[in-house]
């Protein structure tokens, strides 16, 4: 096998800087989307099965994106095609997403908002699949764990930037942050459409300064028998065939992502809750407002909402956004030393004590209530919060490290031990890993959240760290595979293949 040479700095820069748009449209999202759904008439149990589109589309998705970019090598390259086609999808769902309501004389505003959330889903993670595989092919196992905290670190500036943009709208330009019942607040309408440059602009840096290797050459530095690929491909096979070589893949999968799986669960299932109930939460236990505010049966009653009511939930709205932004701060801070911690105490150690930290952050989300009006200067603005508010951005440090620590560590663990041939596909499979336990919060989380905890959110949130801490329990019954050492001589920037 021939030895692949190792990339210089900038251009594993490059393979992954794509990923920095993606998170960004992804942070908008993760920010926004329950107070879109919300302000669309969606009512706070019922939020998480609109959220249930996002581990669909990753579960239905990436696996096929992952197999087909497997088998595909153009003069566009090998994941770059997928890449840009997602991009393009992506950017059309965030432009149509909070125009919900301009289209209430042909469908329902609630129903169009659930539906480009299912586009942006879909299209995210036939973006997302490709560039995980990119830097697989790209990046020799050596700088596998560099890499991949290269695109960790890229992944959370664009969440800080995605996350803080609707707040800097409201609080920097002007832009009004309050909506009545079927309407989005302009703020965060032009931060979508912003979102939607960032992430093309992004991933056509990522197109055109990578060159994919050829089939040759990749064969030759993965080790990959080139005359039976070519059998296999020229084999021509039925659906039902497909489809039990793809479920065979899957019953022979390495034990390493077996065991990962159970730590994705945790990890996964905890996020989800985060990513849905953090803005309810925190508008409930920090605002104060009353969860009947929620109920789209009881605004109906009411007419217009009360200036109040609109004024604490755009506050807190915005508040999500910028704790969001915090954790993704922490995330890039500590995505810089990952590797280094990694390799000074071990990749299951760093993985599992960043779970716990993130953990014990969610649960201590409850200490955090109400108080008296405190201001807050963020550098680029001033404002004034419950002391409550300033108090999350505490537990924000734990939950920013465990997310660095999903993000890289899973992957950096795997790809060791996965067939360089199909690295694609499995690394598509291992989205179940992450989709399926998404799947299940969203489908048990509101009935949770309503017949447990009378829709206080707050405590579905302290749930959520019960779970991360289990994911950190369940790290070390995983068995990772060494990386090869790095005993060839460094490459010049003419041996690299990316520019």
């Amino acid at each position: 096998m021939k030895k692949q040479p190792k990339l210089p700095f900038w251009q594993v820069w490059n393979v992954s800087l794509g990923f920095l748009g993606v998170q960004f449209g992804f942070a908008l999202q993760n920010a926004n989307a329950s107070r879109i759904l919300s302000d669309l008439g969606a009512d706070l149990h019922s939020l998480s099965l609109f959220w249930i589109v996002a581990p669909l589309m990753g579960l239905i998705v990436q696996p096929i994106v992952g197999s087909a970019s497997d088998r595909t090598w153009s003069r566009f390259g090998r994941r770059n095609p997928y890449i840009l086609f997602g991009a393009i999808a992506a950017a059309l769902g965030m432009a149509f997403m909070p125009n919900a309501s301009i289209v209430v004389a042909f469908i329902a505003p609630i129903l169009f908002g659930g539906v480009m959330l299912a586009l942006m889903d879909a299209a995210f993670n036939v973006t997302m699949q490709p560039f995980r595989a990119l830097v697989s092919d790209m990046v020799p196992s050596e700088q596998r764990t560099v890499g991949y905290s290269v695109q960790s670190l890229l992944i959370n500036i664009g969440a800080v930037m995605g996350s803080m943009l609707p707040f800097i709208l409201t609080n920097v330009i002007g832009l009004e942050n309050t909506a009545q019942a079927g309407e989005v607040a302009p703020s965060v309408i032009w931060a979508f459409y912003i979102g939607a440059s960032v992430l093309l602009g992004s991933v056509l840096w990522t197109v055109f300064r990578t060159k994919e290797y050829p089939p040759e050459e990749y064969n030759a530095y993965k080790g990959i028998d080139a005359e039976e690929v070519a059998r296999e491909r020229a084999e021509r096979k039925s659906l039902p065939q497909r489809l039990a070589g793809f479920f065979a893949l899957l019953v022979s999968m390495p034990k390493t992502m077996r065991q990962l799986a159970v730590v994705q669960f945790f990890s996964w299932f905890s996020l989800f809750i985060m990513w849905v109930y953090t803005t309810p939460a925190i508008t409930q236990h920090v605002w104060g407002v009353e969860a009947k505010w929620f109920d789209h049966d009881y605004l109906a009653t009411v007419g217009e909402i009360p200036a109040h009511i609109a004024a604490a939930k755009g506050a807190a709205g915005d508040w999500v956004g910028i704790i969001f932004a915090a954790y993704s701060l922490f995330a890039a801070l500590f995505s810089i030393v990952l590797a280094r911690v990694a390799h000074t105490i071990g990749r299951k150690p760093t993985y599992a004590l960043s779970l716990l930290l993130g953990g014990l952050g969610y649960m201590s989300f409850v200490l955090f209530k109400g108080g008296d009006a405190t201001q807050v200067n963020l550098l680029i603005t001033e404002v004034t919060v419950p002391s409550g508010a300033v108090g999350l951005m505490l537990p924000m440090i734990g939950v920013g490290i465990a997310w660095a620590a999903i993000l890289a560590m899973p992957y950096a663990i795997l790809s060791d031990s996965l067939p360089a041939a199909k690295t694609g596909v499995y690394m598509g499979i291992f989205n179940f890993t992450i989709a399926a336990p998404q799947i299940l919060s969203a489908l048990v989380a509101g009935p949770i959240l309503a017949t447990v905890f009378d829709n206080q959110a707050i405590y579905i949130i302290m749930l959520a760290g019960v779970f991360m801490v289990c994911g950190a329990i369940s790290v070390f019954f995983v068995r990772e595979h060494e990386a090869e050492p790095d005993n060839g001589p460094k490459a010049d920037n003419g041996e690299a293949a990316a520019a």
